[in-house]
């Protein structure tokens, strides 16, 4: 058994809210200096870099769990990690194909950039990523298991684009076992608004669009491995597993 320092929710220079300074090289020697262990890129309704960052993780020995941000209908945010690449990027293509028809202005969202490794521009993105999906959030939670995903309802502190936000609670599902919050809540002071979250588990993460971000929000994972079925058995509480946050 292990500690493992993690941020499982940072956005790459794909989300057009993120800073095109949030390349591969850049992101992982950022997360390497704040002695991150496992890091999870997590884009807005896309994986399409994810490969980029996969192929430079074990250079900085760094574990990447695969994952996005999704949007649903009702404009919740929720990251879906997956157990391997291939899933998450079929998950992803299913949901690109959900998103509503609208297209990306840069000059006002900023661009969306698809790179490579090595920071070559493969493509810009037109289909804005900041959008919803159709799918209203029992359908994602539905899709999500299909997929053999793990969600987890983000930054649920949040005053917008939480679950708390835009449903007003938390509804009973066998498949959410754990919420994100920001890298500034007070948990606490999050109990006493809502008492029902301790019911949960709680990861925090930075939610990273610049370089500065990274690691300002961690949770640290006492695991037999660095995998996502370990920390899903965590967020359960099996075994000998431990959260800190």
């Amino acid at each position: 058994m292990h500690w493992y320092k993690a941020d499982l929710h940072i956005h790459s220079v794909l989300s057009p809210c993120g800073s095109l300074e949030m390349g591969p090289r850049a992101v992982l020697s950022t997360a390497k200096q704040k002695n991150i262990d496992l890091l999870a890129i997590t884009d807005h309704n896309s994986a399409a870099n994810l490969p980029a960052f996969a192929a430079l993780a074990t250079e900085y020995e760094i574990v990447l769990i695969p994952g996005l941000e999704v949007q649903s209908a009702e404009e919740i945010h929720t990251l879906v990690f997956f157990h391997d690449m291939k899933s998450c990027q079929a998950f992803s293509r299913e949901l690109y194909d959900s998103l509503l028809p609208v297209k990306n202005e840069p000059d006002f969202f900023g661009d969306q950039v698809v790179i490579d490794s090595e920071e070559n521009i493969l493509r810009y993105e037109e289909k804005a990523l900041i959008n919803s999906s159709r799918w209203n959030f029992e359908q994602l939670l539905g899709k999500i298991n299909s997929a053999g995903g793990f969600a987890l309802p983000a930054h649920v502190d949040a005053h917008s684009y939480s679950i708390i936000s835009q449903l007003g609670f938390i509804p009973e599902s066998k498949d959410i076992v754990a919420l994100g919050i920001t890298a500034k809540c007070d948990v606490n002071d999050l109990y006493k608004k809502i008492p029902g979250l301790k019911d949960f588990c709680l990861i925090r993460n930075s939610d990273a669009h610049y370089l500065k971000d990274i690691g300002s929000g961690t949770t640290e994972f006492y695991l037999k491995e660095p995998t996502l079925h370990e920390i899903i058995l965590a967020c359960k509480q099996k075994g000998d597993r431990y959260i800190k946050i």
